[in-house]
């Protein structure tokens, strides 16, 4: 079976769609799947090319502003393919006209993952634009797809609130699973400060300012001293600076670790009870992973969060919303339940801080074993494979399939 898969970035500006699609491709690819991958020009795309080898990779330069993603380069490789199923990640993007065009032409299916586009958080963001856009193209790309792709059921709901009446194949993320050895929590050493770790991009919709203002309060707290908040991401439209300013503004001392010097003995040289890491990519995002002591997602809107995994598959503790979409980790114990507003982050952090060393490695050690038996890559593949097979050559329908 041949199945391309559309994208609008394939390189790390996509953020973690951009990790979540490449590890589905290549454990696609394991099971034997003819796998390419399609995706449009931007600033990186070059330096992250080799992230998608072996797989077939085409970049394709858009025509007109990048951010609405118009590619006749994008039309003409999808009607010259022989592939048996498109896969296209997102929407609201001009790509879902070459769709389109490709769909008219062929008939043959396609699968829109929409990876969380669709939440009622997502859709309040730019109404106007997404207005036109569904008038222009959206609204025939999403409802001719053969299925929809929800990560988890609060995003199938929403799917469905969109008013979308097709097939939704319920299927989360997956994750690496580090070795055991390797996910065991650290801690600090000695006097060095217990790390509390935000991992993932700098954007509004990540909650963080409401997480500072709890970080300021909670540090009055004489047991808190003994922990830091280290904030590792890439800066997305200046909202970077604006967390620092907030800092500032709130008193909470904070040290930035310069582009290039991430290992750990920089990071521990560094001082402050917040500290902005800057982006955080393989040994470095490893390394920072295994020295944290507890995990933070305070977001206000996520189709299904791969950073939650990787902290869980790390057996790290995690507080986090139930905008995250992982009920399952507050049903293992393996995540402690916070709001998005100052005062209930406030109460998670200071839960954590009186909680002792014991049982915040019980909440990691429950995480890890969740993610184990529920979100490996080899297990959403065969389960994605699943679906593609049915979409392509009918059959019983996929016990994921609603």
């Amino acid at each position: 079976m041949k199945v391309a898969h559309v994208v609008d970035s394939v390189s790390r500006n996509a953020g973690g769609v951009f990790f979540s699609v490449n590890s589905l491709a290549h454990a696609l690819s394991r099971r034997g799947i003819d796998v390419s991958v399609h995706g449009l020009r931007d600033g990186s795309s070059e330096a992250d090319a080799p992230a998608w080898a072996p797989l077939s990779l085409r970049i394709h330069d858009p025509m007109g502003p990048r951010g609405l993603g118009f590619s006749p380069s994008l039309t003409k490789a999808l009607l010259a393919g022989e592939d048996d199923l498109l896969h296209v990640h997102g929407a609201w993007q001009a790509q879902s006209h070459s769709v389109n065009v490709w769909h008219r032409r062929t008939r043959r299916p396609y699968l829109i993952s929409l990876h969380g586009m669709l939440d009622p958080w997502a859709l309040s963001r730019s109404r106007g634009k997404k207005w036109l856009a569904a008038l222009a193209y959206e609204r025939t790309h999403l409802r001719q797809a053969a299925c929809l792709h929800a990560l988890c059921g609060p995003e199938r709901d929403s799917i469905r609130s969109y008013g979308l009446k097709q097939p939704v194949c319920l299927i989360p993320n997956g994750v690496d699973l580090p070795e055991t050895d390797a996910a065991i929590l650290n801690g600090g050493k000695g006097n060095e400060p217990r790390h509390l770790l935000f991992l993932g991009r700098l954007h509004p919709k990540k909650g963080l300012v409401n997480a500072l203002r709890a970080w300021a309060r909670v540090m009055a707290r004489a047991e808190s001293g003994a922990w830091r908040f280290v904030i590792a991401g890439w800066d997305q439209g200046g909202h970077g600076e604006e967390l620092k300013s907030l800092c500032r503004e709130l008193g909470l001392s904070f040290s930035v670790v310069p582009e290039g010097q991430a290992a750990l003995s920089s990071i521990e040289s560094r001082k402050g009870s917040v500290m902005f890491h800057g982006p955080a990519f393989g040994e470095a995002k490893e390394a920072l992973l295994r020295r944290a002591d507890a995990f933070i997602l305070p977001s206000f809107s996520e189709g299904l969060p791969m950073a939650v995994l990787e902290a869980w598959a790390h057996a790290l503790p995690v507080l986090m919303t139930d905008f995250c979409n992982l009920p399952e980790g507050f049903a293992a114990g393996a995540a402690q339940r916070i709001g998005t507003d100052v005062e209930t982050i406030a109460e998670g952090l200071n839960e954590l801080f009186e909680g002792s060393a014991t049982d915040q490695r019980a909440m990691g050690a429950r995480g890890r074993r969740l993610v184990e038996e529920r979100f490996t890559w080899p297990r959403v593949a065969a389960e994605m494979e699943e679906v593609y097979r049915w979409l392509v050559g009918g059959g019983s329908k996929p016990g994921c399939v609603s």
